[in-house]
């Protein structure tokens, strides 16, 4: 007879980042309605993803920093019904997501589920584009680092810590960046580090740490570019299976039924 599998299942995580959301639900971005594209990726979510044990939303949830746009974030994500987390990005405003977050535990920093610690840092920098981890979010970081015990780690934020091969963002990036990866290098426990801001898909392996970015639910920009470039790929989603034994599988998916028809003439991103 074939005998049990008792190995602990998998956490099942979906990222959903950069959604960029206004107050006016017929906001846009080049003419590409973020409201709607939004739905579209958490339709598709639904559809391919029976089980969600943690949603993590990694900046930029709104374009305006406004409590309409992050109240309509929140009441399109609250069907999954399961225990989410958000994080700022560079076009969000902190005091007003603290706002609507307000008697939840969206902005916790730290999330211990099975043998996994989830940690979510603020790589915001008011009134700029670029990231950079403030000593009081290293802090956060090294303190639960420290505290993990036998847990693996998963770390997230906005700003991308890694070269992606797109000249144009490298500057937007996150500026302290060595003392992430020196971090990363140091707690052997850290099995993957997750961002959005670049809207497109990277996964690279550094001694075997996994490096993540996702496309925006809405436009995405075109990989390997010089030079700031939309690509007309449809909006999408990361999913993760994080492991008992601290395996780390992923992938994206994106909203194949939605069309996307920018506007070149509209205002720019």
């Amino acid at each position: 007879m074939p005998q049990p599998n008792h190995a602990p299942a998998p956490i099942h995580v979906v990222q959903l980042t950069d959604a960029h959301l206004f107050a006016d639900p017929a906001g846009t971005l080049l003419g590409l309605n973020t409201r709607d594209s939004l739905c579209h990726v958490i339709a598709q979510v639904r559809r391919e993803q029976p089980q969600i044990d943690l949603l993590l939303c990694t900046g930029d949830l709104t374009q305006d920093g406004s409590v309409a746009g992050y109240q309509a974030f929140r009441d399109v994500t609250a069907p999954f019904a399961v225990p989410t987390r958000w994080l700022p990005g560079n076009h969000d405003e902190a005091q007003v997501m603290a706002q609507v977050a307000q008697g939840s535990d969206l902005l916790q920093a730290v999330t211990d589920i099975g043998g996994w610690r989830i940690i979510m840092l603020d790589s915001a920098v008011l009134g700029a584009t670029h990231g950079l981890l403030a000593p009081e979010q290293l802090a956060i970081l090294d303190e639960a680092l420290a505290g993990a015990g036998q847990r693996y780690c998963l770390v997230c934020f906005h700003h991308q810590p890694v070269d992606i091969g797109c000249a144009w963002i490298a500057p937007i990036g996150l500026r302290n960046a060595g003392a992430l990866l020196e971090r990363v290098q140091r707690h052997e426990q850290v099995r993957a580090v997750l961002w959005g801001h670049v809207h497109q898909e990277w996964d690279e392996l550094r001694a075997g740490v996994r490096f993540l970015a996702t496309p925006s639910t809405c436009i995405q920009f075109a990989p390997r570019s010089e030079d700031f470039k939309v690509s007309e790929e449809q909006p999408g989603y990361r999913w993760l299976r994080l492991h008992a034994d601290g395996r780390v599988e992923t992938g994206v998916e994106r909203a194949r039924d939605f069309v996307v028809k920018l506007d070149f003439n509209s205002a720019g991103y």
